[in-house]
């Protein structure tokens, strides 16, 4: 009979939990799937504006073949040329088109991180899913048809789309996946989340190679494959439970909730699980809900979510989304033979290192892990950029650019790519925890946009690009000694309540 519950148990939870992550798993994709086919598609775009695939080319064919003389500027014995002037302006539009081409996914992430919750609430986790998806389908067949159209207009709209999309599914996917967990699997299963976004940059990668999807032929495929884990999950979503908590808590409707809670733990006896959901239900009903406004303007909670904010910049200014969405650009200025490949192995690594996170954080402690992530990568960054800059008179210093980069992965899956996410939700009780999120996911998804938009122009001043990294690790340790906060002590505190039996009110963290 146990082996039979276990079963039951683990089918209907792992069905659940697959189909939720499949969401994690394109926004991934959506993250990745930009920057393999990136030469491709400028070509493209070069190709739709009637811009010469080479403007060096253009330049040298406009002096041989034009019989027009070169102006010269005033002051200025040197000629210049008109064509070089245009080939100038030419280059610069190709590369504002880029660049909103990849940014205008973090604009979307950056409206709709707001609303993941609001939607969740307003019409349950199962459906608001269902809603979203129609988001992605639409953003996925925009991109898909846009080699019949302007191409540039429909990837800048498309990926404006997904990242709504994905704005919204950044905060419902956590939601859902931590409400159907059992309590003793709620830790490793929130990690699922992580652990399928850079599963989705891995294979966005790997299917953007040249000989698969991220040729001249085949691109607008590559950007329309996001459609299919999306129909996948519309489908796989019929079949899925509504969070317990959800209709218990939200809805109060008891019988609906047992009713799900049995599907997913596969027993009749969920009486612990209504208890629990029964005694989180009072505390929020004795706790008003906090506004984004009073996070700022009430003592108690505005030192924790400067905090909170000084962890997502620091997650997003280190560099690190530079490295995702420019890292064949990167691998190829630092003088790779085959820098597609060396970005698949960023990919690999990424994901392997964001399994060993799970196991460690709880070992090591958060704040540990954080500054010994940042500290890495300040420390990566300065040889990934000696490497570059003395690519030209060392050779060998390609190899140095790239093992930093390989190791600034590695230190950012150990501390401040998964620790800055759940750290918010420890620092908050229920009342205020909401708008943290919102606020702190709103932070994310605006650092995420400004170097996507800001990296490409920035690439000649690579030092600095990665260098940016060096004041956050300062910043984040005057934060915190500043804040002296216990490891986990909402965590902690809870722990110590259920072993007393007592309800704690909220703790006074800071």
């Amino acid at each position: 009979m146990t082996e039979s519950r276990c079963t039951t148990v683990t089918g209907t939870l792992v069905l659940a939990v697959f189909t939720a992550v499949l969401s994690s798993f394109q926004f991934g994709y959506d993250i990745g799937v930009i920057n393999a086919p990136q030469q491709v598609i400028i070509t493209h775009y070069r190709h739709v504006l009637g811009v010469s695939l080479d403007d060096g080319i253009a330049i040298n064919n406009y002096a041989l073949n034009s019989t027009e003389e070169l102006p010269t500027s005033p002051g200025d014995p040197t000629p210049v040329s008109w064509a070089e002037e245009e080939a100038m302006t030419s280059a610069s539009l190709i590369t504002m088109f880029w660049s909103l081409s990849v940014s205008s996914f973090a604009v979307g992430g950056m409206i709709a991180s707001f609303f993941g919750g609001l939607l969740g609430d307003k019409l349950g986790r199962i459906k608001a899913l269902l809603v979203a998806n129609i988001l992605s389908l639409v953003g996925a067949l925009l991109m898909g048809f846009s080699k019949l159209g302007p191409s540039h207009i429909l990837i800048i709209s498309g990926r404006g789309i997904s990242g709504l999309y994905c704005g919204l599914i950044s905060g419902l996917v956590p939601m859902y996946i931590g409400e159907i967990a059992p309590t003793t699997l709620r830790g490793a299963i929130g990690a699922l989340h992580q652990l399928a976004v850079v599963t989705g940059i891995l294979i966005s990668q790997i299917v953007g190679l040249d000989f698969i999807l991220g040729n001249h032929e085949l691109w607008h495929i590559l950007l329309g494959l996001s459609a299919v884990p999306a129909i996948l999950q519309c489908l796989l979503l019929f079949f899925c439970p509504e969070s317990p908590r959800y209709l218990y808590i939200k809805l109060d409707e008891e019988a609906k909730a047992k009713k799900s809670l049995k599907r997913l733990r596969g027993s009749d006896d969920v009486t612990k699980d209504i208890t629990e959901m029964r005694k989180e239900r009072e505390e929020a009903s004795n706790e008003k809900k906090v506004s984004i406004i009073q996070l700022f303007t009430n003592a108690s909670y505005r030192q924790p979510i400067l905090v909170a904010l000084m962890l997502h910049a620091a997650q997003q200014f280190s560099g690190i989304n530079g490295i995702f969405y420019y890292s064949t650009s990167i691998f190829q200025t630092a003088g790779i033979s085959q820098p597609v490949y060396a970005t698949i192995g960023v990919g690999a690594v990424n994901t392997v290192f964001t399994a060993v996170s799970v196991f460690l954080v709880e070992k090591a402690g958060r704040r540990s892990l954080f500054l010994i992530g940042m500290s890495g990568m300040f420390v990566c960054a300065i040889f990934m950029s000696v490497g570059l800059v003395l690519l030209n008179k060392l050779p060998w210093m390609s190899y140095v650019s790239m093992t930093s980069i390989f190791l600034f992965v590695c230190f950012f899956e150990i501390g401040p790519g998964p620790i800055p996410w759940f750290m918010v939700a420890e620092f908050f009780s229920q009342g205020p925890r909401p708008a943290a999120l919102a606020i702190a996911a709103f932070s994310n998804w605006t650092g995420n946009f400004i170097i996507a938009l800001c990296f490409q122009t920035s690439a000649d001043l690579m030092c600095f690009s990665f260098l940016l990294v060096w004041s956050w690790p300062l910043l984040y340790s005057h934060f915190l000694k500043f804040q002296k906060p216990k490891e986990n002590p909402l965590r902690k505190l809870q722990q110590s309540s259920e072993r007393r039996g007592v309800q704690l009110k909220r703790p006074k963290l800071l």
